[in-house]
């Protein structure tokens, strides 16, 4: 096996899209992102990574909320628009239906199979592009039909995929094994 160098990049896949939401002048908005990761297993946080520019991060700061909805396969068209059309130039507050939790401050979206309502815990001005929202995940709901031993079934979420350096969108392939069980039959 030859390896080529390439040039550095954020080879990290795959990367699952977020539909991330905030209430910013009192109405919700939405932005698609990739850049999203687990931060503490509990209590349960995760972190967002946008450009400073992003119309959301205004609502997020002033809020101390935001939601992290995960789109099926079946919303590719309304997440991409919602990425293509910053809420700077339009009112994305009726693009998708709805619904608050607990925080009241942090807008979840119904066609999303699941939600998840954050409370911002740490933010991280990165002092360049991007801040880094750090949020501890006070409220999970999920659509009843992707649900399977009370969590979510992957398949059944159905969730988009996306590939940054070539602005690809995927979904999930098939099962092939359970985590720390299918190494143990390796043989060194």
């Amino acid at each position: 096996m030859v390896k080529k160098e390439i040039k550095p990049g954020t080879y990290l896949y795959p990367m699952p899209v977020v539909l991330i939401g905030a209430n910013v002048r009192e109405k919700p908005n939405f932005m698609p992102i990739a850049w999203v990761s687990i931060v503490e297993h509990s209590p349960p946080m995760i972190s967002i990574s946008a450009s400073k520019n992003h119309y959301t991060n205004e609502g997020i700061k002033r809020n101390g909320t935001y939601s992290v909805n995960t789109p099926s396969i079946e919303m590719v068209e309304s997440t991409d628009y919602a990425g293509i059309k910053s809420g700077n130039d339009i009112d994305k507050s009726d693009l998708f239906e709805v619904f608050y939790g607990e925080l009241e401050t942090a807008p979840m979206i119904t066609q999303a199979p699941l939600n998840l309502e954050c409370a911002v815990i740490h933010t991280v001005d990165l002092d360049i592009k991007h801040d880094i929202f750090i949020g501890e995940i006070k409220k999970v709901y999920a659509n009843e039909e992707i649900i399977e031993n009370n969590i979510p079934n992957i398949e059944k979420l159905n969730p988009l995929i996306f590939s940054m350096n070539d602005n690809h969108y995927w979904q999930i392939g098939k099962l092939i094994g359970n985590a720390w069980s299918i190494g143990r039959q390796y043989k060194r």
